[in-house]
């Protein structure tokens, strides 16, 4: 497994990190992504760990904090072993002041995830959204207290616009506050917005980017086809996610699968894992977190490292998953000292 740096930190994390979104599977949307227990999950930590994946990412909000517990008993022992990485500031309860990035809210929520996941210390804690009614001052402040006071190592964000994200660090300079080292955020040959604006501001600012949904919120798995219905098994058959996930339409998902197939007759590889390894080949990322419903998803997802895709596969898939750039960006290619990152 080859391990890079996050951001601008000193962390080394895998390329590949498991996402614990398929532990529990409390609800109806969390239910149509995974239903793993404590023993499905601790398997599936186990072969991880055996490939030299050593980073799983949770969130509060999943499954109402059962994913938390879950992913904690399947560590339990080896807490030394793994890197834990986990999100606040979504909704998690009924009163006013259980949502955002207030201080009272974050403070509460890290205390209350480090006792769901068993552990006195969180290695990379993020924002899960930009919260507009809270200073991005109180936020940043309560973060570095909390590195201060050892509850987090380092610290990102998730779901950020540009100019969030570099007020953020604006804001962190300009008072010695830790830096966002890392950004979660979606990214995948199926939606590519992310190099318009946030890629070059990661490069610039060294922030590193932790992918998800890197398979389109799962039109990338191999399954979602031209003329062919939907896998019994999918997040896409559930409207409340389908609505919740990011939009596509079906006939630019058909046109990279195509590529996609194209590219597996070459490699002997499958389309997901072809996906998963072009995002390796992406600037700033620095891993991409998957998620798995089942020990063979996992084998086969675990697949996409150590190896490369050639130049001219990536070009072609660069070429087939291309679109159209709102403005600025579309104008912004046509000046040559402003370059696109990729």
């Amino acid at each position: 497994m080859e391990f890079r740096q996050l951001g601008g930190s000193g962390l080394k994390v895998p390329a590949l990190c498991l996402g614990t979104g398929t532990f529990g599977g409390r609800g109806e949307f969390f239910g149509s992504w995974g239903k793993s227990d404590v023993d499905e999950a601790t398997r599936l930590v186990d072969i991880c760990l055996e490939a030299g994946l050593n980073f799983f990412d949770s969130a509060d909000v999943y499954s109402d904090g059962l994913s938390e517990e879950i992913l904690g008993k399947a560590v339990a022992g080896r807490r030394d072993k793994v890197l834990i990485s986990t999100k606040g500031s979504f909704r998690l309860g009924k009163g006013p002041n259980d949502v955002g990035s207030s201080r009272h809210h974050i403070v509460s929520a890290v205390d209350a995830s480090l006792k769901r996941l068993g552990t006195d210390y969180i290695d990379v804690y993020q924002l899960h959204g930009f919260d507009a009614q809270t200073s991005i001052f109180e936020a940043v402040r309560t973060l570095d207290d909390l590195v201060r006071a050892g509850k987090i190592r380092y610290v990102g964000c998730s779901n950020f616009s540009g100019w969030h994200l570099m007020k953020s660090l604006a804001v962190a300079d300009q008072y010695g506050f830790t830096r966002y080292v890392a950004h979660q955020a979606y990214y995948s040959l199926v939606g590519r917005e992310f190099e318009w604006e946030l890629m070059p501001l990661g490069v610039e600012e060294k922030v590193g980017t932790l992918v998800w949904s890197p398979l389109g919120w799962g039109r990338l798995g191999g399954k979602v086809r031209r003329g062919q219905p939907l896998p019994a098994e999918s997040r896409l058959q559930t409207k409340v996610t389908v609505d919740d996930g990011p939009p596509v339409p079906n006939e630019h998902v058909y046109k990279v699968v195509d590529a996609l197939d194209d590219i597996a007759k070459e490699t002997g590889k499958n389309i997901a894992q072809i996906s998963l390894n072009w995002l390796l080949s992406r600037p700033t990322v620095s891993s991409v977190i998957f998620g798995a419903r089942n020990e063979e998803q996992l084998r086969q997802n675990l697949g996409a490292a150590s190896w490369k895709l050639t130049p001219e596969q990536i070009a072609k898939l660069d070429e087939a998953s291309a679109t159209t750039p709102v403005y600025p960006y579309w104008h912004q290619r046509h000046f040559e000292r402003n370059p696109p990152p990729v």
